[in-house]
């Protein structure tokens, strides 16, 4: 009956941009990943942070679920209605509000995706650099933390959100941050809500810091006999101090996936894709240091390049790579996980994960963005076979045992959500529990993107 009633009092500013059609409830039900379609009741459209301040307040005068959406790229079930209710949609709020280049940093509405937004900055010099594939929004990105190929230099969206709007469970508008570079004044709210999934509140407003377009660009790609020596070279690389951009791990999986679907020849053993921003002569001097260290751990093939149109030859390929992998298995679901390990930990983390599948017989090609400790298995399994199905689950659920026995993470970058709902504890123990309590203290209720990232009662 709350939604019912939520519906109602929404439909009364909103009209038409409340949709209940079946397809639009659909659309907004899906995931990138395993999870079943669990539509919400209606999808909201605002265009306004007042818009979306009466949505809430309709909803939680209701005590009806509040799910934000941004471009449905989440992995772990973010941004699905597992319980119904209303999803928000903030594909109309899309604006660039301000750039402020001499101080590097712009505003955004949160239906502002990452391709646009460069595109917009091109004629400034500046650059947003976070880039986890997708073409995600910015909301999404920020209430994920999400990181991706350049997070090794440039950070993830913890390091370059500098401050947010936020329509809080009550309806209550609040800035956290400032365009400041730092401050020591209260609480880091700016840093709760990054990485919330839309449990706290629905962001509305994003100022992110810049950086400068670097005057050159090289990209490379290397084989390995072992990701073992692979990954050797990367510690090596970050150990001396070498400022990679990109450096990515594509297991030999992956290379004959993407070899396939991509028509490249790479020859079938673990890649590392790599990137090099800087001067003209610091590009080169990196890249030819690279070239020694890979050499030394039984690197072949190593090949750069600084045309435009090959370097994103080379990117669109490791982006693909996860359609390529589903192509390469046709009418195969996928359970995409990921776990992140201190780097000297890595190539065990990788090389067990590798055995454990060889041993349970489930396909899943391994990528990397290696150069933080982080990876990928995307494990592939016909969704009417139980007993696959209970061994993919069984699978990843022994890489995020592994991850925390090396002093590693459940997620480096896909979050929470429901599908690693059930590792909170063993990772955060008492500290769960306490993000339980912030969530109860800012929605009492629990109207906010219920059942995801906090203990069950919270």
């Amino acid at each position: 009956m709350g939604v019912q009633e939520a519906i109602a009092e929404i439909s009364t500013f909103l009209g038409q941009r409340l949709s209940r059609s079946k397809s639009d409830l659909n659309l907004h039900g899906r995931s990138e990943s395993h999870f079943p379609c669990s539509p919400p009741n209606a999808v909201a459209y605002p265009e306004t942070t007042e818009e979306v301040t009466r949505i809430v307040k309709a909803c939680a005068k209701a005590e009806c679920p509040v799910i934000g959406w941004g471009t449905g790229t989440s992995l772990e079930g973010q941004a699905q209605a597992f319980q119904g209710g209303i999803s928000v949609d903030f594909s109309r709020m899309n604006r660039i509000l301000a750039v402020h280049p001499e101080d590097m940093d712009v505003t955004v509405q949160p239906g502002v995706t990452r391709e646009s937004l460069n595109e917009d900055l091109r004629a400034t010099g500046l650059f947003f650099p976070v880039d986890p594939g997708a073409n995600a929004s910015i909301g999404g990105m920020t209430s994920t933390r999400a990181s991706g190929t350049t997070a090794v230099r440039y950070g993830t969206m913890r390091d370059n959100v500098l401050g947010l709007e936020v329509v809080t469970a009550s309806g209550e508008v609040i800035r956290t941050g400032t365009r400041a570079r730092k401050s020591s004044s209260g609480y880091d709210l700016t840093g709760l809500f990054v990485g919330s999934e839309g449990t706290l509140g629905l962001i509305t407003e994003v100022t992110l810091r810049l950086h400068g377009q670097p005057e050159a660009i090289s990209s490379a790609v290397c084989g390995f006999e072992t990701v073992g020596d692979a990954v050797q070279a990367v510690i090596e690389t970050i150990q001396m101090g070498i400022p990679m951009a990109r450096i990515e791990l594509m297991d030999p999986a992956s290379v004959a996936a993407v070899n396939a679907y991509a028509g490249m020849d790479l020859p079938e053993r673990p890649h590392l894709l790599l990137e090099f921003h800087g001067s003209d002569a610091g590009v080169a001097e990196q890249a030819e240091t690279f070239g020694l260290i890979a050499a030394e751990h039984r690197g072949t093939g190593f090949d750069w390049a600084t045309r435009p149109e090959d370097r994103t030859a080379l990117w669109t390929m490791r982006h693909n790579a996860y359609h390529a992998i589903l192509a390469s298995r046709p009418g195969m679901r996928a359970l995409v996980t990921d776990i992140c390990v201190p780097i000297s930990r890595l190539a065990e983390a990788i090389e067990t994960t590798r055995t454990d599948l060889e041993a349970t017989g489930i396909p899943g090609p391994i990528l990397g963005h290696v150069g933080d400790g982080n990876f990928h298995a995307i494990l592939l399994f016909d969704d009417t076979d139980t007993e696959a199905v209970g061994k993919a689950m069984a699978v990843s659920e022994r890489m995020v045992e592994r991850a925390l026995a090396l002093g590693g993470t459940a997620t480096g970058e896909h979050g929470i959500g429901i599908g690693k709902l059930g590792y909170m504890e063993r990772e955060h123990g008492a500290a769960w529990c306490v993000m339980g309590a912030l969530k109860r203290a800012l929605d009492p209720k629990g109207i906010m993107n219920p059942g995801k990232l906090v203990p069950p009662d919270s």
